[in-house]
């Protein structure tokens, strides 16, 4: 028998999870092997191409966002306390999340259990754009991590140059800045702070 016949909205209509934030439900956008960036619409809920991949560039894990959150006015405020700098707003989308795993995922547009183990600070012109960083649930090699501090330097690294260069143009001025790196209590916090921003803007 057809429970629903229609399609959840991957933002709005897919629980994070009874065990949020400790383990969250990510919705996967973009993976490694990907050339073109796909985002999720945002009034229909299907993948659609956001722009070609001009560059070498390459997204360093599975890329996405936790469904039920969002990045406003309460994630600015915990951006600007933590970070000391002027930032005027979030970005105006659902929380990202980079599910790091061993295996290779061929395609977005598909759900995964992950658990959240710390995250990024980027100021995005002004705007608070934190990326979360999570391991696969189950995976043999990453699932081993609870917390930031625990991963090789080296990926911790990989993630932050591709954040700090995956917008710019040759030649331009940067204008994204890393303030904070920080581990999973904080990554817990800030989780649970967009989700206080989801229910302000959609409920």
């Amino acid at each position: 028998m057809i429970a629903n016949v229609h399609k959840a909205h991957p933002w709005h209509g897919i629980p994070m999870g009874d065990k949020a934030p400790e383990l969250v439900t990510a919705f996967i956008e973009i993976v490694p092997t990907d050339t073109v960036k796909y985002e999720i619409d945002k009034a229909t809920g299907y993948l659609k191409i956001d722009r070609p991949q001009k560059y070498s560039n390459i997204v360093p894990a599975l890329y996405g966002f936790i469904p039920k959150t969002y990045c406003a006015d309460k994630i600015a405020a915990l951006a600007r306390e933590r970070s000391g700098r002027d930032v005027t707003e979030g970005d105006g989308d659902p929380l990202d999340i980079i599910v790091l795993c061993e295996k290779i995922i061929s395609h977005g547009n598909i759900m995964c259990e992950a658990k959240p183990i710390g995250g990024i600070r980027l100021i995005d012109g002004g705007e608070a754009d934190d990326k979360i960083i999570a391991v696969l649930k189950g995976d043999e090699v990453y699932g081993q991590y609870s917390d930031l501090s625990e991963l090789p330097d080296g990926i911790v690294e990989r993630l932050k140059h591709y954040f700090l260069t995956y917008k710019n143009l040759p030649g331009e001025k940067a204008h994204i800045e890393i303030t904070n790196v920080y581990g999973r209590e904080e990554a817990h916090e800030v989780i649970l702070t967009s989700v206080e921003d989801y229910k302000h803007s959609y409920y």
